[in-house]
């Protein structure tokens, strides 16, 4: 049914104004739209996602979204000169190490949003 559907992300967060100053000039990505309903941030490939007030944000204990690098060692450096700080785990079958995981096929590395949004770099091995 949903084969051909196009999806996109949407991350809940508190303060549209510190939302936009993160997702704008903290990691860089490019602001598509601004609206009553929040902002729509474009991402490589087409891909897109909408940051919108909820009381609810951060609410999740899990991943919000990920964003696929080439080079994950030159990403967690870059956003932690920005001043991202990156999550650390040690969980059975995830272990970090410098804030970068080693897992199935791919590396990974997780960090939040003002609100508590977790979300992760990830790059095919």
């Amino acid at each position: 049914m949903l084969g051909s559907a196009s999806a996109h992300g949407v991350i809940a967060v508190t303060d549209i104004d510190r939302a936009k100053k993160f997702y704008s000039e903290t990691l860089g990505l490019d602001l598509l739209e601004e609206r009553s309903s929040g902002l729509q941030y474009g991402a490589g490939g087409g891909t897109r996602f909408l940051v919108y007030p909820s009381q609810f944000s951060g609410a999740s204990e899990t991943t919000s979204m990920a964003f696929m690098v080439d080079d994950i060692d030159a990403a967690v450096k870059g956003l932690r000169d920005a001043g991202v700080t990156f999550e650390e785990y040690d969980l059975p079958g995830l272990k970090t190490v410098d804030g970068i995981a080693d897992a199935e096929g791919e590396r990974g590395a997780w960090f939040k949003d003002p609100d508590g949004n977790i979300l992760a770099l990830g790059q095919e091995k």
